[in-house]
């Protein structure tokens, strides 16, 4: 969004300049004095319209988000409480768990708000991103969810269940695997590189029942549904797909302090802005009252409040 904004004021001096060296020796010739003070007012004005677009522009938060619950949460809420203080909000919505995050590294937008502190560090590590996390907002639980089964004990010996294929809501999946029973534990999982979810559905220990075990893109998992007996899906997508109303969750995650650290959805800005006028506005706005008491009048348990500082 930022790229466009100065692409277009590049272009527009640009123009101007050549427009202006075109003509410019005869001009100088043929001037008048009226006429120059005519030029001088003219040359004034756009630098004014400029600085009161650059005012409008600093009034302005541009914000990466996925659709449920995040950006309805902004779209629906944040945006009026950010209204009263003058400021405006702008939401853009992508669809995956990569992109929010090149954007906010590019300067493209000014926050975003999707993810957990896991799965940041994850990316800076892997992306070479510079990000840090401002504020944290809500917990979506993961829940295992099917079009199969209604109950937990009724998957069968050998079924073969989705998790998420990023290594964070992978580790995060398989730990409600193992805190509901249907794994004894992750094995080597997240501690040896070779031990794939492959080498686990095939670890008689940690897996007694046999299940196979599929990473799929987060995204695609509840569109992978009815060709699994189960898959453990973030709260986010199992949302945007009316899971918990078609197919309620079998079960979901339970959380203690630690794990409610891990597991909360921050707001996530480039590293450096942490303190600016427009980032500390926003956090204000998503810690607010109205914030709280709407995601609790609207999602009912499949997102929960979580206002935490980074950890």
């Amino acid at each position: 969004m930022k790229k466009r904004i100065i692409t277009s004021l590049i272009l527009t001096a640009a123009l101007s300049f050549g427009a202006l060296t075109g003509c410019g020796a005869k001009a100088e010739e043929t001037q008048t004095p009226a006429a120059e003070a005519t030029q001088a007012e003219a040359e004034t004005e756009p630098a004014a319209e400029a600085a009161d677009t650059t005012a409008d522009t600093d009034k302005k938060i541009t914000v990466g988000a996925t659709p449920v619950p995040h950006a309805e949460i902004l779209d629906n809420i944040v945006k009026e409480v950010l209204a009263k203080d003058g400021w405006t909000l702008e939401t853009v919505v992508f669809q995956d768990y990569v992109l929010p995050n090149t954007s906010l590294e590019a300067g493209e937008i000014d926050a975003n708000y999707f993810q957990t502190l896991g799965y940041l560090d994850q990316q800076n590590k892997d992306a070479g991103l510079h990000l840090a996390a401002v504020a944290g907002i809500h917990i979506e639980p993961m829940g295992i969810y099917s079009q199969k089964y209604t109950k937990l004990d009724e998957i069968p010996d050998g079924a073969e269940i989705g998790i998420p294929n990023d290594p964070d809501n992978g580790a995060r999946a398989l730990d409600l695997l193992v805190q509901k029973g249907l794994l004894t534990s992750k094995g080597s999982f997240g501690e040896d590189a070779s031990y794939t979810e492959d080498a686990l559905s095939k670890d008689k220990d940690a897996n007694p029942h046999g299940y196979k075990i599929t990473p799929l893109e987060a995204a695609n998992l509840p569109l992978s549904l009815p060709d699994l007996d189960a898959a453990a899906i973030n709260g986010n997508y199992a949302l945007e797909a009316e899971l918990p109303a078609k197919y309620p969750a079998l079960d979901i995650e339970e959380f203690d302090d630690e794990t409610t650290v891990k597991r909360t959805n921050f707001l996530v800005v480039k590293d450096g802005e942490q303190d600016s006028e427009k980032i500390k506005a926003l956090v204000a706005a998503l810690k607010s009252d109205e914030v709280k008491k709407y995601i609790e009048d609207t999602y009912k348990g499949a997102v929960i409040p979580s206002f935490i500082d980074p950890q």
